[in-house]
């Protein structure tokens, strides 16, 4: 007996009665139907579609269909330049673009071996940490959507607005931001922008306890999400699952704190993980209050970065930026990063001049979409829009 769907069953079905379901249920032309969910449906979260195979209510087989947003990112960017690659990583995972931009600028300084200063370390920290802040906003918002709940979507995406007015502020740019350059950022940060993060601070912190008594406590949400789609820690570790969708397993696994970058290890936040409190480790529960927790943690990280600011003299942030990127180390690496949904890797192989000999992206949306096959059997139709929501895909690294 599969263990996933054996944990997906509904309430009231017994694997018996499930398996003898499965043995009565004819082929597709008898009485089994095909249901074509997207591309164009809301709760796919873009241009996804679902090839849904149902038996009445149940579902039966899941097949993602993708590639409705391919833009050829990898050709692209071995036709670019190694400076002109990072505005298309803005275009990856369009939700959290500051952290696409860090992921490709590590990578090749860690080729170069280009040193930044802790300045830019820590803008780096602070930029990002507000973008992962900016997804889950979204995450949770477009998610209580789809199960139901309008209001907190209207608060979180009003929170999001003042993220995005700050971007805004920084680098002309409110979703794509094409600040961390390889070396360094575009620009500083103007005067008086950080006094603008600590009033958002204490704005924001009273906010997430509001969203919980708005929708992680309501009981309906509850019910609609406990125990639902379970994903177990030995299944996602097998599908390459990584980031909330991980942690909301139990696994305890952040690459902010296992294996650290841009100085993570000297801040003091917690990695928060699935408890399975209101119904079973891995639901689609845990996955929702784990981004609950870590914009709280975000919140820590962003507050010490701001101390850390105002203790450092300013210095020039293009300091370590190369005159020319006509001629570079020769070599390849992977290097990754926690990005707000998860490991974001980038494989770079460097043939010495001044374009990527090669460019690919791993990307954690893509690894996420391909357990769906294997955890919705079992689910009803409606539980499939939990499961896809609890994910947090973006299709813009999921096609590329």
């Amino acid at each position: 007996m599969n263990q996933t769907r054996e944990l997906n069953l509904p309430i009231g079905m017994t694997p018996e009665r499930w398996e003898q379901i499965l043995d009565e249920v004819e082929d597709v032309h008898g009485e089994r139907m095909v249901l074509q969910m997207g591309p164009q449906h809301p709760a796919t979260h873009g241009v996804l579609r679902l090839e849904l195979e149902t038996d009445g209510e149940m579902i039966v087989g899941a097949t993602p269909q993708i590639g409705y947003l391919h833009r050829c990112f990898e050709k692209v960017s071995e036709n670019m330049t190694w400076p002109q690659v990072v505005p298309y990583t803005d275009r990856l995972d369009y939700i959290s673009s500051m952290n696409c931009n860090l992921g490709y600028a590590l990578a090749c300084e860690k080729l170069f071996g280009i040193e930044v200063s802790e300045r830019v370390q820590t803008i780096r920290v602070l930029v990002c940490e507000l973008n992962r802040i900016a997804n889950h906003a979204v995450a949770l918002g477009t998610y209580g959507l789809d199960i139901g709940a309008w209001t907190p979507f209207l608060l979180l995406f009003q929170e999001r607005e003042h993220i995005l007015d700050m971007f805004d502020e920084l680098c002309g740019g409110r979703l794509l931001y094409n600040y961390i350059w390889i070396g360094g950022l575009s620009h500083d940060i103007p005067d008086g922008w950080t006094d603008k993060v600590r009033e958002f601070i204490v704005y924001m912190q009273p906010k997430i306890p509001e969203l919980n008594q708005l929708l992680s406590f309501n009981k309906i949400f509850i019910e609609r999400l406990a125990g639902v789609a379970v994903i177990p820690d030995d299944v996602a570790i097998q599908f390459g699952i990584t980031g909330p969708n991980l942690r909301g397993a139990g696994v305890k696994w952040d690459l902010r704190k296992n294996d650290p970058y841009c100085g993570y290890e000297a801040y003091d936040f917690e990695v928060p993980v699935g408890t399975g409190e209101k119904g079973i480790l891995g639901d689609c529960l845990d996955r929702y209050m784990v981004r609950v927790w870590e914009m709280e943690q975000s919140l820590k990280i962003v507050e010490q970065a701001l101390d850390r600011l105002d203790r450092m003299p300013r210095n020039d942030v293009k300091a370590a930026i190369p005159k020319s990127f006509g001629k570079v180390p020769a070599g390849e690496l992977y290097f990754r990063t926690e990005s707000p949904k998860g490991e974001l890797g980038f494989y770079i192989v460097s043939d010495g001049k001044g374009k990527p000999y090669r460019v690919k992206c791993r990307a954690p949306s893509f690894s996420h979409l391909s357990v769906v096959s294997s955890v919705a059997p079992g689910l009803l139709i409606a539980d499939v829009v939990a499961l896809i929501g609890s994910l947090d895909i973006v299709l813009g690294e999921v096609d590329r």
